[in-house]
């Protein structure tokens, strides 16, 4: 190793607590030509906000760091490849995928909550639609097709809604966000629990299909009489409309970071897992929770032949986890719980040597 890069390891130690403690990291400045490059791919869902993140880290620690919004299930993928250093995923990994890395140890930590957004487009549509989850998971199984359905018609009796085919935009590749709306339907629809269920790559039954939140939430801005599901980000980033979806108490409810945050706080004392917080807060309890809400993890190697990009890496999620509240806010991606954070932070420290 070169001796700006030891340089820079030791000051990320030192920014650790291991050269003493200190009340939040602190991130050393060494910039020069020698600078460490580190490459990170996946969710599309968090794209935003790890490339807010990313760029200020760096800034800060003397780091590249390259972040490729390609989809949960691609970043895990390359992570597994070794083409990438880290991945992110909006579905935490399951026992199957965990023992496809083998004797590579690899620990996922959530950064950020998110909402899936139920977004349409209907001309001239003069109140915000309201919808269930059966309803919704209905009208993805293709057994609703019309906007002026009975059953719409029902859950909206103060809007005309047009005697339109609805257009379903879906994914086409894997994708976190779809497991979230996916999980969500599994849970509110024996239809579709007993069909398509939970998956990052369903099958739809019906729809056109489309890459990424920013390929959804493109097709459905285009395309009139449309609904989809985006991360909320994207629907406010495109003014996209968002439907206001029905709650676990009742409550109609929009992905508004109050909600979002609400959902997983409902669902804490309820999560075994301390360590990693690898669980769903869809259709969570509580008036203020949004229904169809999840965690965004990153997945992290502990071990490897680089370990000044491990080390960078545990950095960055401390440095997140301490210091990324006010941009997550700023971007409508609703921070962690304190006490989810907290425990992250204690839990969260440089790999040994």
């Amino acid at each position: 190793m070169s001796a700006t890069r030891s340089a820079l390891v030791l000051l990320l130690v030192c920014g650790m607590g291991a050269c003493g403690s200190a009340p939040e990291p602190a991130v050393g400045r060494t910039v020069s030509a020698d600078t460490v490059n580190i490459e990170g791919a996946g969710a599309t869902f968090p794209y935003p906000v790890y490339t807010r993140w990313f760029s200020r880290f760096g800034d800060e620690a003397g780091v590249r760091i390259r972040y490729r919004s390609i989809g949960s299930g691609a970043g895990v993928r390359a992570l597994l490849g070794d083409s990438v250093d880290f991945a992110a995923t909006d579905a935490p990994l399951d026992t199957a995928e965990r023992r496809r890395f083998g004797s590579r140890t690899i620990r996922q930590v959530p950064l950020v909550v998110g909402g899936a957004a139920v977004t349409y487009h209907i001309p001239s549509l003069p109140r915000q639609l309201r919808l269930d989850g059966e309803t919704l998971a209905d009208i993805f199984l293709g057994r609703i097709t019309r906007w002026d359905d009975a059953r719409l018609v029902s859950l909206n009796p103060d809007v005309s809604l047009p005697r339109e085919v609805i257009r379903v935009i879906t994914r086409a590749d894997t994708s976190g966000t779809s497991w979230i709306l996916t999980d969500y339907l599994t849970r509110l629809s024996p239809a579709w629990a007993a069909g398509p269920g939970r998956s990052k790559f369903p099958r739809w039954p019906v729809g056109l299909g489309a890459r990424g939140n920013e390929g959804v939430a493109a097709e459905i801005k285009v395309t009139a009489f449309s609904i989809g599901v985006v991360e909320a980000v994207y629907a406010m980033q495109n003014r996209l409309q968002s439907a206001r979806v029905r709650n676990h108490a009742g409550a109609w409810v929009t992905p508004q970071t109050g909600a979002l945050r609400a959902a997983a706080n409902a669902m804490l004392s309820s999560m075994d897992d301390t360590v990693e917080f690898a669980t769903s807060i869809s259709d969570a309890p509580g008036e203020a929770s949004y229904p169809i809400a999840s965690l965004s993890w990153l997945i992290v190697p502990t071990q490897g032949r680089d370990t000044t990009h491990i080390r960078v890496m545990h950095e960055f999620v401390r440095w997140a986890l301490a210091r990324g509240e006010d941009d997550a806010l700023a971007l409508g991606y609703a921070p962690l719980p304190e006490a989810m954070r907290e425990t992250l932070l204690r839990a969260w420290s440089i790999p040994s040597r």
